[in-house]
């Protein structure tokens, strides 16, 4: 909420027990009684309400829609792996190889 005196932010405050908003620039001071909705701001988290619980999905997509490099599989030594890149650092590095073997599945990541 902000002040309709000079526009600042006000801050919620307690005040000889009682809850209020004050503005900090020029002590503008928001009466509870005259204004309900202020009380919203107050609420503490033991009055708020959770909705179910959420159920996750998870989805697998088809590997054979990865493109295919030739690479040795350290497991089988198959020569033919599927492979995508991945941003597991930070923006500034290279990017992760994360290849699957087309072979026994087997999955390893190089680094540069």
């Amino acid at each position: 909420m902000f002040c309709p005196k000079c526009g600042s932010i006000m801050i919620p405050v307690r005040e000889n027990g009682q809850k209020i908003l004050r503005c900090r620039r020029c002590g503008y001071k928001v009466d509870p009684s005259k204004k309900p909705e202020f009380m919203k701001l107050f609420r503490s988290t033991s009055e708020i309400e959770h909705g179910p619980k959420h159920e996750f999905i998870i989805i697998e997509k088809e590997i054979t829609t990865l493109p295919k490099t030739k690479v040795i599989c350290p497991k089988c030594g198959n020569n033919e792996a599927y492979f995508r890149l991945e941003q597991t650092r930070s923006a500034d590095e290279p990017s992760t190889r994360i290849f699957t073997c087309t072979n026994c599945g087997y999955t390893w990541r190089e680094y540069d």
